[in-house]
């Protein structure tokens, strides 16, 4: 077997968005990453949150509540920001006010989880598969989709898995985000491929974005919550539909295990797409809106 390239969710996803700014970034390698403090505190609320449902579901509840979740993050924080530094080469990225305003908010959350947990996560009847549940799908012998599933549980009693994947947001996710296919697709592909991989039926597969706020809406007297659950279409129409593009996506940017230099990749000029993105308005890509 030749060379197999590897393919996440990601970059498949900025290939929908715009394929002229995926061979920027993946063919031409002019694209560098920049972490921001709301990756530092995704990653941190993550790594909180999944050890805590470690616990209560390989241990017990009283354990997990015991936990120390405040210390826990502010530790994961600070760890995650000095291996940034680290491989940033010293470059700073977010101010000391920014950890302090992130870290106050994360305590709000982490305090509200803890007293309404019951509402999303059980224990009686139900099982953790597993915490970054590896995907390893063949799509062809060069070309390997991979991914991490943050969440999956098993529903004992009903015969049924779910896959949960956690999002930090500033306020939640409106309409507009709700439907969002960049958004909303990538559980489709990991329901689909953790069905294959595992020989279970899509039927008995559910799906749910289990998304914390930072921030809640102030002057407003009814009440809120910090966490948000949204459940998108995941129906088998909805399904071959990302598949049928990913397989596009894979057939157009791929010549045996290796990127396709001889395509002609489009641009897809928007103000949803050029508003964040690198190469907008500069000798790379001039067609942006600005």
């Amino acid at each position: 077997m030749g060379k197999v390239k590897r393919v996440s969710y990601s970059q498949y996803n900025q290939w929908i968005t715009c394929p002229y700014k995926w061979k920027l970034n993946y063919i031409d390698e002019l694209g560098e990453y920049t972490d921001s403090i709301h990756t530092l505190f995704g990653t941190s609320m993550h790594e909180v949150l999944q050890t805590y449902l470690t616990v209560m579901y390989n241990d017990t509840v009283k354990m997990a509540d015991a936990l120390p979740l405040d210390k826990m993050l502010l530790h994961r924080m600070k760890y995650n920001y000095t291996k940034i530094m680290e491989n940033n080469g010293g470059e700073v990225f977010c101010e000391q006010h920014d950890m302090e305003e992130f870290y106050q908010h994360g305590l709000l959350i982490l305090e509200w989880f803890k007293k309404k947990r019951a509402n999303y996560f059980s224990k009686k009847g139900y099982e953790l598969v597993g915490i970054e549940v590896p995907i390893e799908y063949n799509m062809s012998d060069s070309i390997k989709f991979i991914g991490y599933m943050d969440v999956v549980i098993y529903d004992k009693v009903r015969d049924r898995y779910k896959i949960i994947d956690i999002k930090t947001s500033t306020m939640g996710w409106n309409k507009y985000q709700k439907a969002d296919k960049n958004k909303t697709d990538q559980l489709l592909l990991y329901k689909q491929f953790y069905g294959s991989q595992n020989d279970i039926p899509l039927d008995k597969i559910d799906v749910e974005y289990f998304i914390v706020k930072r921030k809640l809406y102030t002057k407003v007297d009814f009440p809120q919550r910090r966490v948000q659950t949204f459940t998108p279409a995941n129906g088998k129409p909805s399904i071959n539909k990302v598949m049928n593009n990913l397989n596009q996506f894979i057939n157009e940017s791929f010549i045996d295990g290796e990127y396709n230099t001889e395509h002609t990749y489009i641009k897809q000029p928007s103000k949803k797409n050029c508003r964040f993105c690198e190469f907008n308005q500069t000798e790379y890509c001039d067609s942006g809106v600005k």
